[in-house]
């Protein structure tokens, strides 16, 4: 569904799986901070009001968002995590970067998805302006960083079903 017709904070708090005893990296993208810290703020609150407490967060700065796919990987393989949060902001130009930075991360993290035993959370706005990403990152539209976190509790859920 469209963001513009969804609030990206909104949820049904009974249908949240307790993120109790869980650990959750987050990799957040440095570029764009005006958006990103916001991002990082929403799905922090949000672990820790369903129960993942605060030093069972591993967050992890890259550089910019074409570097998030290789973050959550190290974090995969180095450390012990329930799932991983990526979170970043790319903005469309003027030239093809956009396309290409967005695509990278999209099929990064597809990959990981498909090859490793912990789910990764797709956090990342793809927009056309930096309005629209604010209105994303804690605006009129919510807060992506909070629906990241609450997909993350459904996948932890998920995953721990078949264990």
């Amino acid at each position: 569904m469209a963001t513009e017709w969804k609030n990206l904070s909104e949820y049904d708090p009974t249908s949240v799986p307790s993120g109790q005893g869980k650990r959750v990296g987050i990799v957040v993208s440095d570029w764009n901070p005006a958006v990103t810290d916001k991002l990082l703020q929403g799905a922090c609150d949000t672990l820790l009001k369903f129960g993942v407490k605060e030093e069972d967060l591993l967050i992890e700065h890259v550089p910019g968002s074409f570097e998030l796919s290789y973050g959550a990987k190290v974090i995969i393989e180095r450390t012990n995590v329930d799932a991983v949060i990526v979170l970043g902001c790319v903005i469309q130009g003027e030239t093809p970067h956009f396309t290409f930075v967005c695509d990278s991360v999209t099929q990064g993290i597809t990959q990981l998805n498909l090859t490793s035993d912990v789910p990764v959370i797709f956090g990342l706005l793809t927009t056309l302006t930096l309005d629209q990403a604010k209105a994303r990152a804690g605006g009129r539209h919510g807060n992506k960083g909070d629906e990241a976190a609450i997909t993350a509790l459904k996948m932890i859920a998920i995953r721990s079903n078949y264990q």
